[in-house]
């Protein structure tokens, strides 16, 4: 004989049921929130980081760009030129060259953004009227940054020398500015951007990679396993990293080649010195993303702090805004960003054609914060053994 089961009525929902249960869940996910002091910190901070960043750091009229400057003779009217372009607040002399092989090489390592040239016998050519020229050449890998500066300079040394006893006709321009813009003549924006899209693609994907190898581990329950097997953390840590070094790789391939093949881009430095210094700054993001890993409980808060890493990154290190044109203390900032010396790399190799002894204050710059970002992660990850 079948017993049948009896069935349970459906509870019935009234009004009050309804609001006294969507007021637990509601103070479930504010306890649970509270709880999440990632997530919590990810409510305030980013809101506040881009505010600061966005209120005090971004400037997209750049001001104080470095410039070099050569004088051929030491004449009146050359040292009030040189006055002039130091009183402007585009330009910040902070080179005095004596060739003009010595100017080229500080254009050509990134070390100023423009190169002025005051030939011999210049003030005596605006004495007699002959309108001689004053050579100018701008770093227009940024062709922001070099545009705007040079929209300027007329205007500014004019302006600055209408009181100079020595310009005979103040209301016209006593000398001509021949200027020219080098590595990007005609300020094509892909030239810039696809170069910078290496490093930003590259920081994105291998931050988050790298940031879930752990607390994917620990969420999926292996870890016991991992830690199980005679390994030491090094060993884990390797063996995590190195297999996305090859996928970084295969990233940064496939951006340049399309980037050379659909845009134009030209790749003018050597290869071989792009594919190592490339590989240097694989490697220090993913040192960075597996030093997230090892803080976060969750592949949700692993996820976060690689946005928080990420945000300072692109806005910062030259991608979006000229990186002459943010305040000191954002320059510092940035200088401590992998991103910022790689976007330095990569411009100079492919536009420039620079060597490795002109980049080795960013390949060293890499190197430190690859080893920094290591040390750290592995610190952490053994105390998460014991």
């Amino acid at each position: 004989m079948t017993h049948m089961l009896p069935t349970q009525a459906p509870q019935r929902i009234t009004g009050d049921g309804f609001v006294s249960r969507t007021w637990a869940m509601l103070l479930k996910e504010f306890i649970q929130l509270r709880r999440d002091r990632v997530s919590f910190a990810m409510i305030v901070i980013v809101p506040l980081m881009q505010l600061l960043l966005f209120g005090y750091a971004i400037n997209t009229t750049p001001r104080d760009l470095p410039t070099a400057v050569l004088l051929q003779e030491q004449s009146d009217l050359a040292r009030s030129i040189l006055a002039a372009l130091q009183n402007t607040k585009y330009f910040k002399v902070t080179e005095l060259p004596h060739t003009t092989a010595e100017l080229d090489h500080l254009l050509a390592s990134g070390k100023v953004l423009f190169a002025i040239e005051i030939p011999a016998g210049f003030e005596r050519s605006v004495r007699r009227g002959d309108k001689p020229a004053m050579l100018v050449a701008a770093d227009a890998t940024d062709p922001v940054a070099a545009g705007s500066a040079l929209g300027a300079l007329g205007t500014a040394v004019q302006t600055a020398l209408t009181h100079d006893r020595l310009v005979p006709d103040p209301v016209q321009m006593p000398f001509e500015i021949r200027a020219h813009a080098r590595y990007n003549p005609a300020g094509a924006t892909q030239l810039n951007i696809v170069p910078g899209l290496v490093g930003t693609i590259l920081t994105m994907t291998m931050l988050i990679f790298t940031a879930l190898s752990v607390t994917r581990e620990i969420e999926r329950g292996t870890m016991e396993n991992l830690l199980a097997m005679p390994i030491s953390p090094i060993e884990i840590m390797l063996g995590k990293i190195i297999p996305y070094v090859f996928v970084g790789f295969v990233q940064a391939s496939l951006i340049i080649g399309l980037g050379v093949l659909l845009f134009g881009v030209p790749i003018i430095g050597s290869l071989a010195v792009l594919a190592f210094l490339s590989t240097l700054f694989i490697a220090a993001n993913l040192s960075i993303g597996y030093t997230f890993s090892t803080v976060a409980q969750n592949q949700l808060q692993a996820i976060q702090m690689s946005f928080m890493f990420f945000l300072p990154n692109i806005l910062l290190s030259g991608f979006m805004f000229p990186f002459a044109g943010m305040p000191v203390w954002a320059q510092w900032i940035g200088e401590a960003l992998p991103l910022t010396h790689y976007l330095r790399i990569v411009r100079s190799i492919m536009l420039k054609g620079s060597s490795m002894s002109d980049l080795r204050y960013d390949a060293i710059a890499l190197f430190a914060l690859m080893l920094v970002a290591m040390t750290i992660a592995v610190t952490r990850f053994r105390r998460t053994l014991d």
